[in-house]
């Protein structure tokens, strides 16, 4: 399995906001997170990396990235990373059983969209078509929707091609297949690549009934005995979340300038825009209401019937939104 690792150096800014802590604030306590290299996925990461939050929180993140969500859980359920954060995954594998969700990104509001050339038109044009993408993802999850509400059946009308999205968009560039369902930034290859493709829909057309959340999970044995680790991440995210939510802009800059260079700004400030964030006190509500268990369930009824998971766990039992609620408050 083909993993990229990589491990992170603290910026100048915030060795210098560590060092300006007490002494018993400056020791700090290792987690191997695993993540994906997307905006909706590793946004907050790389911002509490860059203005020292997490370490004034007295954790230090060693990061390791990988290509799929799929990959992301297999690595953590064989020990190798003690949590995660991903994308539409994160309402699979704990559904199995295998890690405990408990912190929430955001939601994929128009991360995925569906790419198409030639004579399509419409989605009913798919039928009898190649549609390439990464099955078992936020991808797959959105394309499953957008067929069928357009009574296209997934199984029947069309062949789906599992690749990993950077072979996927490979293929849809050389013309071997005319449709591909993406999550950004890999619409900007597209763009770039074939000027006559066109976007025939995102996710955000099936929002809220097909909302995607992308967060955080943990390995069970590591949760059971860390929580107190777990409650200092959330107050370091949930300090990141005030910029995201608050400062925008700024917040895709400082994104753009440090990870996403390959993008040019405008197209990556459009690209940070396609995920729906929430404030902390918003996501409170959605806590405490059942609003975020109702959206994982959605999803985790996607896989439990695609990928035919057996006594598969209720959102509402491998959910855990007590670290959330007790940390940080309205």
């Amino acid at each position: 399995m083909a993993i990229q690792r990589r491990h992170i150096i603290q910026a100048a800014a915030a060795a210098a906001s560590v060092a300006a802590l007490p002494a018993f604030a400056q020791s700090r306590t290792k987690v191997k997170v695993g993540y994906l290299h997307t905006p909706a996925v590793d946004g907050h990461i790389w911002i509490g990396q860059q203005n020292g939050a997490f370490a004034k929180h007295g954790i230090e993140l060693e990061l390791s990235q990988f290509t799929t969500g799929l990959e992301l859980f297999q690595a953590m359920i064989g020990g190798s990373l003690d949590m995660l954060a991903t994308g539409a995954v994160i309402s699979n594998f704990p559904a199995r059983g295998q890690g405990k969700a408990f912190l929430m990104n955001n939601i994929e509001y128009a991360t995925a969209q569906l790419w198409v050339q030639g004579d399509i038109k419409s989605l009913a044009d798919l039928k009898g078509k190649q549609i390439s993408t990464t099955t078992g993802t936020t991808a797959h999850v959105f394309l499953d929707r957008a067929l069928r509400s357009a009574n296209v059946d997934p199984a029947k009308d069309v062949q789906i091609v599992n690749q990993r999205m950077t072979e996927a968009v490979t293929s849809f560039i050389s013309g071997a297949v005319p449709a591909v369902a993406l999550w950004v930034p890999f619409d900007t290859t597209i763009r770039q690549k074939v000027p006559n493709a066109r976007k025939l829909v995102d996710a955000s057309a099936y929002f809220p009934q097909a909302a995607i959340m992308g967060g955080w999970a943990a390995r069970n044995d590591w949760y059971d005995k860390n929580r107190p680790v777990v409650d200092k991440l959330i107050a370091a995210w949930a300090e990141v979340n005030d910029i995201v939510t608050g400062k925008p802009d700024e917040a895709a800059e400082i994104l753009q300038k440090t990870q996403y260079k390959e993008v040019p700004l405008a197209d990556f400030k459009q690209q940070f825009k396609a995920s729906k964030y929430f404030t902390n006190a918003e996501w409170r509500k959605n806590y405490q209401d059942g609003t975020v268990t109702k959206w994982l369930q959605q999803v985790t009824d996607f896989f439990v019937a695609n990928a035919k998971i057996q006594g598969a766990l209720r959102a509402d039992q491998y959910f855990d939104p007590k670290p959330f609620l007790e940390t940080v408050k309205a």
